[in-house]
């Protein structure tokens, strides 16, 4: 009698999901996110790819064409002293896309840094950085943006980011230190300061990252504030001066003939409006994607699904 032998298989190796691939799957599967990001980036491409195609700068002036009409000449028509419409907002855009970007990472990253080291060190430290922060608070930052800015006129725009960077980051400093208050009691970073671990190690390593789901939804609703915040004072001339223009030099210029010539305000106004809510979309997709407890983004467990139908039956 002759006995088969038996072949035993062995099941491969399942790799466990990384934290990455599953929020960019939970942010894929927000429609309205995804839409966000795509008109995102065709706002970036029209901002720094329309200058190419346009064969006016947004500093030449055309005096056959004053206040014109969207034409085969003039795309998006001209202004009150021929300058192109479609130049001028396109270089705008660039100018408060640039301006939010870095006022967003700038005051991101001060606020991470302050607020961690206040929550781990404590004592001194932490009533130092947040007495700074709370005297910050108390200032009205308009207005002091409004009277030092024209001081730093010479140092162009990336003075007046520096300006809005400073201002906009204590909130953010305070959240970061509770969660850091919390975060320096479990046991992973009290086994690093045991080995001997140094403290801004710990932080670089075990703490920051146990904060960076917050810190990216915060850079990302960043952008669109600060890109508010530097339309309100362009608006009011404290912001970007000319002969550059951004979008709220390009409102403010055109509000007195949104009537009468619609097309010199309403492209710079549509555009900014775009904007902001395609970051607010991408901020709510961004903390669905990261918040393990939410429920926007996740595919239905169909054996749930299921013991619903049963218990309605």
């Amino acid at each position: 009698m002759t006995t088969t032998p038996v072949v035993e298989t062995v099941a491969p190796a399942v790799r466990p999901v990384g934290r990455g691939s599953v929020v960019l799957r939970r942010f894929v599967r927000n429609r309205s996110a995804l839409a966000g990001a795509a008109v995102l980036v065709l706002l970036f491409l029209l901002a720094f790819a329309g200058p190419y195609v346009t064969p006016w700068s947004y500093s030449h002036i055309d005096y056959t064409a004053l206040r014109s009409g969207p034409s085969a000449e003039h795309w998006w028509g001209t202004n009150r002293i021929g300058q192109d419409v479609f130049a001028q907002t396109v270089r705008g855009l660039q100018k408060s896309l640039l301006i939010g970007l870095l006022v967003a990472v700038f005051s991101t990253g001060l606020a991470s840094l302050v607020g961690a080291c206040a929550g781990y060190f404590g004592g001194w430290t932490d009533r130092l950085l947040m007495f700074f922060v709370d005297l910050l608070l108390v200032f009205p930052s308009f207005l002091i943006i409004a009277i030092i800015s024209p001081r730093l006129r010479s140092g162009g725009w990336f003075a007046f980011v520096g300006l809005l960077a400073v201002f906009g980051w204590m909130i953010t400093a305070r959240v970061v230190r509770s969660m850091t208050l919390s975060l320096k009691e479990r046991e992973f970073v009290r086994a690093a300061r045991f080995m001997g671990v140094r403290p801004f190690r710990i932080i670089w390593r075990h703490v920051l990252p146990n904060v960076a789901s917050f810190l990216i939804i915060d850079a990302t609703i960043s952008v669109g504030g600060a890109v508010m915040s530097e339309t309100a004072l362009s608006y009011f001339g404290f912001g970007v001066q000319a002969p550059d223009v951004s979008l709220g030099t390009l409102i403010a210029s055109g509000t007195g003939a949104a009537v009468t010539y619609p097309w010199m305000f309403f492209y710079a106004a549509g555009l900014l409006v775009v904007f902001v809510l395609a970051v607010n979309l991408v901020g709510d997709g961004l903390r669905d994607a990261l918040d393990p407890t939410s429920r926007r983004g996740r595919k239905p467990d169909p054996a749930s699904s299921r013991g619903k139908k049963g218990a309605v039956r």
